[in-house]
């Protein structure tokens, strides 16, 4: 596995080759979506890059967890070609970029909405890593459902070359989706933060027992109205479409904030 950081050092592909971006602090959601480049792909490249760009709070930016030496050992045993960690400088040569991707209507609502000007600097940083990358796959987790939304349409928008693939997402036992920001969670935290799953399987559930997806939207956020130590953020639908609902949510328990969404195919889950 080789590990760059310099932009000059990445290569041009050697066959198919898969791109999973991330952010670093690694864990197992991270790690099945390298599983997947694996299985298709000749070459695996993932990026490890906290992107300034995407936060709107510098406190935080400061506090993201980074731990490189750790995130390579868990990338080794699993055939990583190549491990692009550039540092800011590398990425931006010449500071904050004049030109970024708008994200349009959609990346104004919801996640939008609570973090302005995150899905710009999310979007502007994923066009840049897939043209240094230029893979023939770039995977990400279904659990941030709103940029997997994101990605395929600026993608579609300005016909680049990838073909843009959804993982889904990876649960602890106890229903929580895995995320960097969960070991920032107190113990009697990470308990409160259980409402999140639960009001989204309320959701479904509802649906599933033929209620409206307004009304099951309503139900959901009763359950963290009840919930103690959470504080909603938003719940509501991200996407409708004839194969079916995304009902997205983001939480704060303490300082820590988490999001997570249900996707409902004919009253399943998808």
């Amino acid at each position: 596995m080789q590990v760059v950081a310099s932009t000059q050092e990445l290569t041009h592909p050697r066959g198919k080759r898969g791109v999973v971006m991330t952010m670093g602090a690694l864990h197992a959601g991270h790690l099945a979506l390298v599983k997947a480049a694996r299985e298709q792909c000749d070459e695996v490249v993932v990026t490890i890059f906290v992107n300034p760009l995407q936060f709107n709070d510098p406190a935080d930016l400061e506090r993201y967890p980074r731990n490189l030496e750790a995130d390579l050992a868990l990338l080794e045993p699993l055939g990583v070609d190549r491990v692009f960690a550039p540092t800011v400088a590398d990425v931006y040569p010449a500071g904050e970029p004049g030109v970024t991707v708008a994200s349009g209507r959609l990346g104004e609502i919801l996640e939008g909405a609570a973090r302005p000007g995150h899905f710009d600097g999310m979007l502007t940083v994923v066009l840049k890593l897939l043209n240094l990358t230029r893979p023939n796959v770039a995977l990400f987790g279904e659990k941030d459902a709103q940029q997997l939304l994101l990605v395929r349409r600026m993608v579609a928008d300005f016909n680049v070359p990838v073909e843009v693939q959804g993982v889904p997402t990876v649960r602890d036992a106890d229903g929580l989706a895995l995320s960097s920001r969960n070991v920032l969670l107190t113990e009697r935290q990470r308990t409160d933060a259980l409402a999140l799953p639960r009001a989204l399987r309320a959701a479904e559930q509802a649906v599933k027992g033929g209620v409206s997806v307004p009304h099951a939207v309503v139900a959901s956020r009763l359950v963290l109205a009840q919930a103690s130590g959470v504080s909603l953020d938003y719940l509501d639908v991200l996407e409708s479409t004839l194969e079916g609902v995304t009902i997205a949510a983001a939480v704060r328990v303490g300082d820590v904030r988490l999001i997570d969404n249900v996707r409902i195919a004919n009253g399943q889950e998808g």
